[in-house]
């Protein structure tokens, strides 16, 4: 199936509301996984497969010649286009605990011209509470309800399958995953607890594990140890249906705006590394996490603009869940790597920072 982008023309779509999580999406970009329950076998949504579908996708894009992306030059003919904008967090809103310039104005621009704003964001470190907070610090006017991190995506996610609460949850991430499950009822262990343990391997040494550990979900991890490695594994490997999920697979992040460091990819091919098993992705590009707004808000995803700065994660967000997409050069992405043959993932639009819908507007009045 070829991935085709929205016209910049914005016609009105009559494309209908991504499925809930809860369903059995008819969505190339998802799968089915099967969680054992009970000596039985449950099928589940899997976004396993969604990178499969991306993937393949990306195959045909770059066959075929994928269409360049547009300079955005009108930004109201786009923000009139859609209902909702989902922005990503880091090197869009900030860079570490540094605020791009332009957008405590941008944001209050589109609130006043009736927009909904989401903030949608990989980084699982924090739960929404405590982004709720860091957006405080930084002098912005967030409600806890418009945040969705992986974090939270990952409590949810075994919310949709019913995981079962007597199962318990080994975590390789920090506090933001652990407040998540907390909240949503789910035991766990491990997290930063488990940063300080170590491995004395002497001779006929056998590691334990909790066999009532279900599931495995690894996040970015400043704790990261070898400890880590061999719990998670052991539970993967050992326990009957033990579920592997990420956070997210990203490569590198913003921890400070001095330069990149390496990101929650880094833990969890560590962990399929050992297991040789794929991980149920959570965070985006997986389509999880826009099935789950389009369903809270009640909105249909051809009206709403995804504004990131990561082509692979942020702009394949996007396009697989069907809305318009901006790229915006303020964090990872260059115009050099937008441009280059090898990339075939193009948004419909790129400019250089979020705060140029002020600036666009103005020049077009």
């Amino acid at each position: 199936m070829l991935l085709t982008r929205a016209s910049p023309t914005f016609l009105p779509s009559t494309s209908a509301a991504s499925p809930s999580p809860q369903q059995a999406p008819s969505s190339p970009t998802f799968g089915r996984s099967q969680y054992r329950r009970g000596g039985g076998l449950v099928s589940v949504s899997s976004p396993v497969a969604g990178q499969r579908g991306a993937a393949r996708r990306r195959s045909v894009m770059a066959a075929a010649g994928a269409v360049p992306a547009a300079k955005l030059e009108d930004a109201d003919a786009l923000i009139d286009s859609v209902e909702t904008f989902i922005f990503d967090c880091d090197g869009v809103i900030w860079k570490g605990d540094k605020l791009i310039d332009g957008v405590p104005e941008t944001l209050d621009m589109l609130r006043s011209k009736g927009k909904r704003l989401v903030f949608v964001t990989n980084n699982s470190t924090k739960s929404r509470k405590q982004y709720g907070k860091k957006f405080e610090t930084l002098g912005l006017n967030v409600n806890e309800e418009e945040i969705f991190a992986s974090s939270f995506a990952a409590a949810a996610y075994l919310q949709s399958i019913d995981f079962p609460k007597d199962k318990k949850v080994y975590v390789i991430g920090e506090d933001g995953i652990l407040k998540e499950l907390e909240l949503a009822g789910f035991q766990y262990l491990g997290g930063p607890s488990d940063g300080d343990k170590k491995i004395e391997l002497k001779p006929g040494f056998y590691m334990e594990h909790d066999k009532d550990v279900g599931a495995v979900v690894v996040g970015f991890d400043r704790y990261f140890n070898y400890y880590k490695v061999q719990y998670g594994t052991l539970c993967i490997r050992e326990n009957p249906g033990c579920l592997f999920i990420a956070t997210n697979r990203d490569a590198v992040t913003h921890l400070t705006d001095a330069q990149e460091w390496a990101g929650g990819g880094s833990m969890v091919g560590a962990i399929l590394g050992s297991t040789k098993q794929e991980p149920l992705v959570v965070g985006k590009p997986s389509t999880f996490m826009m099935d789950y707004l389009a369903k809270k808000f009640g909105i249909t995803t051809s009206q709403i603009c995804m504004v990131g700065d990561r082509l692979d994660t942020d702009i394949l967000f996007g396009q697989n869940g069907g809305c318009k997409t901006l790229l915006v050069l303020s964090g990872v992405t260059s115009v050099q790597m937008l441009q280059s043959p090898d990339n075939s993932i193009q948004p419909d639009f790129y400019t250089n920072q979020i705060s140029d819908f002020l600036t666009l507007k103005a020049a077009t009045v």
